[in-house]
């Protein structure tokens, strides 16, 4: 069974007819709900969700934003909206909403049907969702910025296959191409690292999934992992992480214009293991969100404060 992706005039879009007779839906992992908060008070004029794997980093970002959109204060006690929990962080800066999805499709899939109907909950409307993390590259360069054009699996292919009981349904990971090119526009304006289009391939693993010769277990040769990704390079692939398919079905599938924006640590042509020093991936991993924010800034009609620099934090 193949399900395709749509828009819908701006409104975030749930496909569960079992919802509509539910007297109150649990955001239990964001610890919410919608009997315990009011959303659409709480979020009903978000219009832009960032969402990232690490917690430190996406409130660190949510801080960022905070200055960059010239609200009062700091930013420095922002609340995480999802203390409640251990599992994921919430972070809101005026428009801009900032949460962690951890590792891996199992854990960004259980943060966006939470996080999508808590968007359909609160009403809101042209809703942009990006994801900003970081991944390996593919006969690029370390510090490249990637943004996906298309999210394909282990065998190249624009698709997400998710077991639904015992039936195998294929999702489109179809990107909006328009957001795209608007964000390869914006990336002009940051002209101090490289930034380009690519296929981002997205695997179930981080060590045989991605052709590692340095986990627990390995049972290929080094010519046969180099064999498959000179085949994904040529294929298009320019990056690769372990999100993107799910992200872009789940949001294609509400309705929600998608963008994936990850920064390489590394070029997976020249070896596994990531040796840069610390200090050098801290500022990798900001390199997305700097043009995340010019892109925000941009659709805002909004100019770069004066004098301010990038956050420090990881």
């Amino acid at each position: 069974m193949t399900e395709t992706t749509g828009y819908s005039g701006g409104l975030v879009r749930i496909k569960n007819p079992h919802l509509d007779s539910m007297e109150e839906d649990v955001l239990y992992h964001l610890d919410l709900g919608t009997k315990t908060h009011n959303l659409p008070a709480m979020f009903g004029d978000i219009k832009f969700v960032c969402v990232g794997g690490s917690p430190n980093r996406m409130r660190a970002f949510a801080q960022f934003m905070h200055k960059e959109l010239g609200l009062a204060g700091d930013g420095e006690d922002l609340a995480d909206i999802c203390a409640g929990t251990d599992r994921y962080a919430m972070y809101r800066a005026g428009p801009v909403l900032s949460i962690s999805h951890g590792m891996g499709i199992p854990s960004i899939s259980i943060m966006l049907h939470e996080l999508i109907k808590l968007l359909h909950h609160a009403k809101c409307r042209d809703v942009t969702i990006i994801r900003i993390g970081t991944s390996g590259g593919l006969g690029i360069k370390a510090g490249s910025v990637v943004i996906t054009d298309m999210a394909v699996d282990s065998s190249f292919k624009p698709r997400f296959e998710q077991v639904v009981l015992d039936d195998v349904v294929v999702r489109s990971t179809e990107l909006d191409k328009d957001l795209v090119e608007e964000l390869l526009a914006c990336s002009k304006e940051i002209p101090d690292f490289p930034t380009l289009i690519g296929h981002t391939m997205c695997t179930y693993d981080f060590y045989e999934g991605q052709g590692r010769l340095d986990g627990a277990l390995c049972s290929f040769s080094s010519e046969k992992k180099l064999q498959y990704l000179k085949r994904a390079y040529d294929a298009g692939v320019r990056n690769i992480e372990m999100e993107s398919t799910a992200f872009a079905a789940l949001c294609g599938l509400c309705g929600l214009k998608a963008a994936v924006v990850c920064v390489a640590l590394l070029d997976r042509l020249e070896g596994d293991q990531i040796r840069a020093p610390r200090e050098v991936l801290r500022e990798y991993q900001q390199r997305p969100q700097r043009l995340i924010a010019a892109f925000i800034r941009k659709r805002l009609g909004l100019r770069p404060p004066a004098g301010n620099t990038l956050f420090s934090s990881n």
